[in-house]
């Protein structure tokens, strides 16, 4: 099998298909998508190749034929019909106000009426835009194709700042209003992004839009599949754990089939390391901020449930927390349950990747933000190589003397209930293994199971405050969970017990079965 180049960071179709880069043949949905209506709105996490399909739909739109061979696109196309297109896109650096947003519209529109030798006959972006579609659309006689790429990354940029982020907001609903209102000259709108603002604070003017962010038929309209990994990718395959790439890759899901985020992909063929590619890229500080401020049960992260509705509800003002995880790829659907009129999500952690990044991040900011926790991780997973209990209680002690004395009495994080319980869990899952929960719906207690090098590991984490001392190891065996894992090889339960008056281990006991 022939190895090709790996388009790491291209968005444009052209320099992937004229320099034989791999690509993943999007053209049958792309079709699908022209055929089956005029408007639309997909919100997907960053880095997922929104831009590269937009650049798609703009090649496909302006007839290109050269770029589509051996494509299915090729067979299925009218290209005789050529289109004008406008394509807009917020995705360059940071517009840190309304007016850096209207200079950045400016610029756009400025650059398409010199390319067509068009006028500027008015002073606002509002109605330069609606001017130009109109004579784009009478001067070529065909009806004009808007494509808006991050629509909504100028709000993102300032989300900290809310009055700037509504200024803002109100500059782009003015702007995007302009296609609805220019609905006799448009053939196809496409307005992608990473959050999912809703209707009435931005698309009241576009209400018009269909949304296909949860369409199941367009769940892999961004990302590759399991598939187009075993066979567009085929040739990189050869000394990577196939299994393993699934686990820490895989599972992104909008209702539909799953899907690997490309970017993580393409990092793990160059480099051939299983490494946090995509999470590294963007460090989400307002989301860990958010999480800690609303006190998040961390354990709970496994298993949210919200309706569809609450996941629409972002807006500057109105910030539900599994709204920021989903949209922004940090959490996906793992079920999707229908009632009339209402469709009820529950969701999960995508894949090893994130898992692991996310709680090495909230674990840092529930620990002081120092590095300590990262060190204790390193020696934890080390000791669980070697599967020395012996060594475990001292680890853990050594991890809860690592958070600083000082920001643990002065800081309010420290003081709800289940503020432990969540600091033990994100120690345990950010060290990148297999890993389970059995009952996340106390605070005051997480029973959890690890698999590494052919060893189980139950863990029963109590809270003595909350539960009597000398229960933690007894409710495991109790509970019989070491049962399904005996055939899998060596089990051991460990019971840790912890005081949150004195912050420290008052209880700790093993078994190995």
């Amino acid at each position: 099998m022939t190895r090709k180049k790996l388009p790491i960071g291209i968005q444009t179709l052209r320099e992937i298909r004229e320099d034989d880069y791999y690509y993943v043949d999007k053209t049958p949905i792309a079709l699908q998508l022209i055929g089956q209506g005029k408007y639309f709105f997909l919100s997907r996490p960053r880095r997922f190749g929104k831009s590269l399909f937009l650049d798609t739909l703009k090649e496909l739109f302006e007839g290109n034929e050269a770029l589509f061979k051996g494509l299915y696109a090729e067979k299925h196309w009218d290209w005789s019909v050529k289109f004008p297109v406008l394509r807009f896109s917020f995705g360059g650096g940071v517009l840190g106000s309304a007016a850096d947003l209207q200079a950045s519209l400016h610029m756009q529109l400025t650059q398409y009426e010199q390319q067509h030798g068009l006028p500027r006959p008015f002073p606002d972006a509002r109605s330069r835009f609606a001017s130009l579609i109109r004579h784009l659309s009478e001067a070529t006689g065909q009806r004009v194709v808007v494509l808006v790429d991050e629509y909504d990354k100028p709000i993102l940029d300032r989300i900290e700042d809310k009055e700037k982020a509504l200024e803002i907001r109100e500059g782009l609903k003015d702007f995007y209003s302009v296609i609805k209102d220019s609905d006799a000259y448009v053939r196809f709108a496409f307005l992608t992004g990473v959050s999912k603002f809703s209707k009435v604070s931005l698309f009241s003017g576009l209400n018009n839009l269909q949304d296909i962010t949860l369409d199941a038929r367009y769940s892999t309209i961004c990302g590759y599949t399991d598939a187009d990994v075993g066979t567009v990718f085929a040739p990189e395959l050869a000394g990577l754990d196939r299994e393993e790439i699934r686990r820490w890759y895989n599972g992104y899901n909008w209702t539909g089939e799953s899907v690997y985020n490309p970017f993580d992909l393409l990092l793990l063929f160059d480099r051939r390391q299983f490494m946090p590619w995509w999470f590294e890229t963007g460090t989400p500080t307002f989301l860990i901020k958010l999480l800690t401020q609303r006190q998040q049960f961390t354990p709970a992260l496994e298993h949210l449930v919200a309706p569809e509705t609450l996941l629409s509800t972002f807006d500057v003002d109105n910030i539900p927390a599994e709204a920021l995880l989903f949209q922004a790829g940090y959490l996906t659907i793992a079920k999707a349950d229908y009632f009339p009129g209402q469709l009820e999500l529950q969701l999960r952690y995508p894949n090893q990747e994130v898992k692991t990044s996310l709680n090495r991040s909230l674990l840092d900011a529930l620990c002081g933000g120092t590095f300590a926790p990262a060190r204790n991780t390193s020696r934890l997973y080390r000791l669980l190589l070697t599967n020395d209990l012996t060594a475990l209680r001292d680890v853990l002690h050594a991890f809860i003397a690592s958070i600083p004395h000082d920001w643990h009495r002065n800081n309010p994080i420290a003081q709800y209930e289940g503020y432990w319980a969540s600091v033990f869990y994100s120690y345990f899952a950010s060290l990148g293994v297999e890993m389970a929960l059995e009952d996340a719906t106390n605070h005051g207690r997480i029973d959890m199971a690890l698999r590494l090098n052919g060893h189980t590991w139950l863990f029963e984490f109590k809270v003595v405050e909350l539960v009597p001392e000398g229960k933690a190891l007894q409710q495991l065996q109790d509970k019989g969970y070491a049962d399904k894992y005996r055939a899998d090889g060596p089990v051991h339960l460990i019971g840790v017990e912890f005081s949150r008056e004195s912050r420290n281990i008052v209880g700790f006991e093993t078994l190995t079965l």
